[in-house]
């Protein structure tokens, strides 16, 4: 049986969506911490001739996000202007230069920029789009807005709205407002009533009735949802996931299962992604650094847990496998130890 079949526990468990404590992070503050120490330090590695990578991957790497804000800072101080974005970017080069400059930027500004990356140029990149949307809360998502407004002076509503369509881009747009349900209370005449109603909507007529799946998933809170994927399995006798995969095609159907999936478990989602990212021919290493060094303070203790369940081999292995140099260097420090 595959983990996204299993219900059983469902209820009970955590979920990233909706915790927002860092415990299961695997960066923590460095205790003892100080900015213009460490701002002289990679100052130091970066001077002259050659850079001294290790220092730059002990110290980016073994502080909290917070902390690497007030380096920032105290490198623009203690090198006459110039920013360690600046140094970093021109010092190093390719994902190993991705990564430092992802842990130094700010956690809703840093998703901002991968949002502009999905939706520049020729095509806009859907998959991580879903990925993005489906898997943050709606904490992270208006702190992601509002970085935006800040950086661009648009929205990212309206900016979005002309790279997506149909339900799909419906869809997104509603994730996009950040406002799903966040009460803990579980309405179980609900869960019911909207499980029939999506079994009706779908498995049970010819032709899908896609706008009543659209405003469920968005909408209802997690732990109502998870009452409802429970019960939409008992009335139809199949998961909710297996409905929409045969139910529907395409992006909205990639959207829509991403988002089931991220109800029952977030980390199991990511970890998925990881695993993707890696196999088959060639890496796709902005996927890698996205949800490493997106994750590493919120719940990449579970994804690592989840990743090793799911594809029986540890996730640190699978980086130290798939990648190379000071980037695998930069990912294996951030991921923690060998499960």
């Amino acid at each position: 049986m595959s983990v996204w079949d299993d219900l059983d526990l469902l209820l009970d468990s955590p979920s990233s969506l909706t915790v927002t404590s860092a415990t299961r992070g695997t960066i923590k503050e460095k205790s003892g911490f100080n900015a213009s120490e460490d701002a002289a330090a990679l100052r130091g590695a970066m001077e002259g001739i050659g850079t001294t990578e290790k220092t730059l991957i002990d110290i980016l790497t073994q502080r909290s996000n917070a902390q690497r804000q007030l380096i920032c800072k105290a490198y623009v101080e203690a090198a006459g202007g110039t920013t360690l974005v600046d140094d970093l970017k021109g010092d190093t080069s390719g994902d190993f230069e991705d990564a430092l400059v992802a842990l130094v930027t700010h956690p809703a500004k840093f998703d901002c920029q991968e949002f502009i990356k999905a939706t520049k140029g020729a095509g806009t990149s859907d998959s991580t789009l879903i990925e993005m949307f489906a898997s943050k809360s709606n904490r992270q998502i208006k702190s992601m807005s509002e970085a935006y407004l800040e950086d661009t002076g648009r929205s990212l509503m309206h900016d979005l709205k002309s790279e997506v369509s149909g339900d799909y881009g419906k869809t997104l747009l509603i994730l996009v407002e950040g406002k799903r349900d966040e009460s803990t209370h579980v309405d179980a005449a609900k869960a019911k009533a909207d499980a029939k109603a999506l079994y009706e909507a779908g498995e049970k007529k010819w032709g899908t009735d896609e706008s009543k799946f659209i405003d469920i998933l968005c909408n209802r809170s997690v732990p109502q949802l998870r009452q409802t994927l429970v019960e939409y399995k008992s009335v139809s006798g199949k998961t909710l996931q297996e409905s929409i995969e045969s139910e529907m095609s395409g992006k909205l159907e990639e959207l829509l299962v991403a988002i089931v999936k991220c109800v029952k478990s977030v980390p199991a989602f990511l970890a998925e992604r990881l695993y993707k990212s890696m196999k088959g021919l060639g890496t796709t290493e902005s996927t890698l650094t996205r949800i490493i060094v997106g994750r590493s303070e919120i719940d990449l203790l579970d994804i690592r847990a989840e990743y090793k369940k799911l594809f029986g081999c540890s996730l640190y292995s699978a980086i130290e496998s798939e990648t190379s140099g000071s980037y695998r260097e930069t990912l294996l420090r951030i991921c923690g130890e060998e499960d």
